[in-house]
C-alpha cells in the first residue's frame, strides 16, 4: 500500500519545532475539551501563542490542523493476539479494541475531522493510511492467514469482506442510528466469519 508523502511546505521561514508542537498541543486540547466545531486557526493561535501566519505555513486550514493534531496523538493501539490464536479470536480482539477507541471522545473527533476534510489532500491521505487503513490491513493479514491454514474458505472478494468488517464502525459513528459497542464488534465478526465458514 502506498503511503501519502508529506504535504509541500508553503513559502516563508519554516515554523520552529517548538512552535509546531505548541500548536498541535493546543489544537488537540481544543478538540478534546470543546469539539471539532470549536477548532479554528484563530482559537489555536490564541491558545498556543503561535501566530496565524506561522500556522498557515504548515496547515492550509483548521481541518488539516485537526488531522495533524490527531495523528500526533493517535488512538490507543489494539492489543495484539498471539499468532497461534484463531482468526475469530484475533478479529474479535481487534474489533472490540477499535470500537472502544472510536467510541471515545478522541475517536469521535477523528471521525468528524475526517468527514469534513478534503478527501484528496495529502493530510487526509496520510491520516487514512495511519489511522483507518492500518486496521484494515491487520484484518487482511488475519484473514489471509486463516485462508492459507484452511480455517476459513476463500471469499469471492476479499476487499468486499474487509469492507463488510470495518465499514460498520465508521457508519455507526457518522450516522449514529445504533450504538457503537462491543455487541457490534461481536456481531460483525460472527456474521463475516459465518459467510466464509468451511
Amino acid at each position: 500500500m502506498s503511503q501519502a508523502g508529506p504535504p509541500r511546505r508553503k513559502p516563508g521561514r519554516p515554523p520552529s519545532v517548538e512552535a509546531r508542537e505548541r500548536a498541535l498541543r493546543a489544537a488537540h486540547e481544543i478538540l478534546m475539551a470543546e469539539g471539532f466545531g470549536r477548532l479554528s486557526i484563530e482559537a489555536v493561535a490564541a491558545r498556543s501563542g503561535v501566530g496565524k501566519p506561522t500556522l498557515y505555513r504548515s496547515w492550509a486550514n483548521a481541518q488539516e490542523l485537526a488531522l495533524a493534531a490527531l495523528i500526533a496523538n493517535p488512538l490507543p493501539e489494539v492489543e495484539a493476539q498471539e499468532a497461534t490464536a484463531t482468526a475469530r479470536a484475533r478479529l474479535l480482539a481487534q474489533m472490540r479494541g477499535l470500537v472502544t477507541a472510536f467510541a471515545s471522545t478522541r475517536g469521535r473527533q477523528v471521525t468528524l475531522a475526517l468527514a469534513s476534510a478534503d478527501p484528496e489532500s495529502e493530510f487526509t491521505k496520510a491520516f487514512r493510511n495511519k489511522v483507518i487503513l492500518a486496521s484494515r490491513e491487520t484484518g487482511r493479514a488475519i484473514l489471509q492467514g486463516a485462508i492459507a491454514g484452511g480455517e476459513i474458505a476463500s471469499p469471492p472478494d476479499l476487499e468486499v469482506l474487509l469492507d463488510m468488517i470495518y465499514g460498520p464502525v465508521f457508519y455507526r459513528l457518522l450516522v449514529g442510528h445504533q450504538p457503537l459497542d462491543a455487541a457490534l464488534a461481536d456481531a460483525v465478526v460472527e456474521t463475516a466469519l459465518r459467510a466464509v465458514a468451511r
